[in-house]
């Protein structure tokens, strides 16, 4: 996966194998275009603002960890730790992720097995993501010129079966249940 952003293109490495869940939820919403657009600095995935995020299991999903160790070129992970630059689901506990995604920029031992890590970011584009880092923030830690992820685009795609889904929102127009029920659709490709 590729994140065009405000400061530069991020590769993304996933590991669909070890994490197949979590890989599949990002890269279906990665073919939605749900990331499209969005405020991205270290962490990105909920164009709500609200925290809540979204989902395509319905619900939130289990974490995935391994004790597998996994090599990158010259270094090597363990897909429990948490080390540089590798992303991993926002969660609000466990076994409730969504949308939300993280980028580690360091050591984060606190975080291993908390937050099911499922892949890396790349090469030369580490440096962009470091740059994010840099972003100025104000005393809410909100950034005060918020970079953002353009979009995201699929490079290669490990599950042959993703395609994007018909989404729908309801009218809210509707008060009596014996009318019809208007719906709009939104995309059914990614934008």
């Amino acid at each position: 996966v590729t994140m065009k952003t405000t400061v530069g293109d991020i590769e993304l490495e996933l590991w669909a194998k070890e994490t197949p869940k979590t890989c599949r939820n990002f890269i279906q919403l990665c073919v939605e275009g749900y990331y499209h657009d969005l405020i991205f600095h270290t962490q990105g995935g909920d164009p709500t603002d609200t925290g809540e995020g979204g989902k395509i299991y319905g619900e939130p999903f289990k974490d995935e960890f391994r004790t597998r160790i996994r090599s990158c070129g010259r270094v090597r992970f363990r897909l429990r730790s948490c080390g540089r630059c590798l992303i991993a689901m926002a969660n609000a506990g466990e076994d409730n992720n969504g949308s939300q995604f993280f980028v580690t920029l360091g050591s984060q031992l606190d975080l291993q097995n908390t937050h099911s890590t499922f892949g890396y970011v790349t090469e030369e584009t580490i440096y962009d993501m470091l740059e994010l880092e840099e972003a100025l923030v104000d005393e809410n830690d909100k950034p005060l010129y918020a970079p953002k992820m353009i979009k995201a685009e699929l490079l290669n795609n490990p599950f042959s079966n993703i395609i994007p889904r018909i989404i729908v929102q309801e009218s809210e127009e509707v008060k009596d249940r014996n009318k019809v029920k208007i719906i709009y659709v939104c995309s059914i490709y990614p934008r």
